[in-house]
């Protein structure tokens, strides 16, 4: 399983999944669909199915485009406000493409229908990955704005804490130094926060060329 890390609009991310031997592609959160297109042709991949976390503009406004551009392409996500959305998802559901398989974790908080994705392969070596849109961010969450506060305690803590502690998470916005910095201001004595403010401002000064590169995750 690898991972396209595509970077779009000001802070967002979109994901490509590419199952290495199906040659299947699994999008995430498709906000461009003219640059997830062109990543899709470079790769040389069959794009057949769009998960989406939730139905904000940045996250799906690019469904219906793509849709139209590749018909019979399946959109799926948990709500209904979801544009272009072809079937919907219940929590605990599990889907497959080819040797990934998928489960779908309901995560209100940040919106009462976000739903984040966890991923792995049997028998792998490799870490299984959650991809958390806007419910999970590095060092933060989105804000709360449908849900209760037990919901989003629940869906942080008991969903998504509770994955194994070797998964990699692939989150919708890129806000790591924010938050870490909004974290350290609250707990200034706190050596976790100050280690990981470190490794995000070394991250931040990577050239392009770096940074193109670490952009590429294989699973």
């Amino acid at each position: 399983m690898k991972v396209k890390v595509i970077p779009v609009l000001e802070d967002n991310y979109m994901y490509l999944v590419i199952e290495e031997h199906t040659r299947e592609a699994v999008a995430v959160d498709v906000a461009v669909p003219k640059r997830l297109l062109e990543i899709v042709g470079r790769e040389g991949v069959s794009l057949t199915t769009v998960l989406t976390t939730h139905h904000h503009w940045d996250h799906a406004r690019g469904n219906a485009e793509l849709a139209r551009l590749r018909p019979g392409l399946a959109v799926l996500g948990a709500d209904e406000r979801i544009c272009a959305l072809t079937r919907r998802l219940v929590h605990g559901e599990e889907l497959r493409f080819g040797a990934i398989h998928v489960r779908c974790l309901l995560t209100p908080g940040h919106t009462s229908g976000h739903m984040s994705y966890f991923l792995w392969e049997e028998d792998c070596p490799d870490p299984p990955a959650v991809f958390s849109g806007d419910a999970l961010s590095v060092g933060g969450c989105g804000l709360r704005l449908e849900s209760t506060a037990q919901q989003m305690y629940q869906s942080l803590v008991e969903t998504l804490g509770t994955l194994p502690p070797e998964t990699k998470v692939f989150c919708g916005h890129e806000h790591t130094l924010g938050n870490l910095e909004f974290a350290q201001k609250v707990e200034p004595g706190n050596d976790h926060v100050r280690a990981k403010l470190s490794w995000a401002k070394e991250g931040a000064g990577l050239s392009g060329a770096e940074l193109s590169g670490a952009l590429e995750t294989r699973l």
